[in-house]
C-alpha cells in the first residue's frame, strides 16, 4: 500500500499515513486529531549503480551468451 505525506494546517505538523491510492486526495486527521490536512508532493529516490561484472556478456542468449561460446 502506498505511504503519503501530510501537512496539518492547524498545527502544521507533517505525517505519514499508508491509504489506497485512489484515497490519496481523501482528508487525512493529524496525529492531533485535526481534520485541515494537505498532501505533500513527495519524491522518490532510486540510488543504485550496476557493475561491471553484471553486464551481460556479448552474443545474447538467455544467459548474456556465456554459454553459447
Amino acid at each position: 500500500m502506498p505511504r503519503y505525506e501530510y501537512r496539518c494546517r492547524s498545527c502544521d505538523c507533517t505525517f505519514e499515513l499508508n491509504r489506497p491510492m485512489a484515497e490519496s486526495s481523501a482528508a487525512a486527521q493529524c496525529p492531533l486529531g485535526h481534520e485541515d490536512s494537505v498532501k505533500l508532493l513527495s519524491t522518490v529516490a532510486v540510488t543504485g549503480s550496476a557493475s561491471a561484472t553484471s553486464a551481460p556478456k556479448p552474443g545474447g542468449g538467455c544467459c548474456g551468451g556465456g554459454c553459447c561460446e
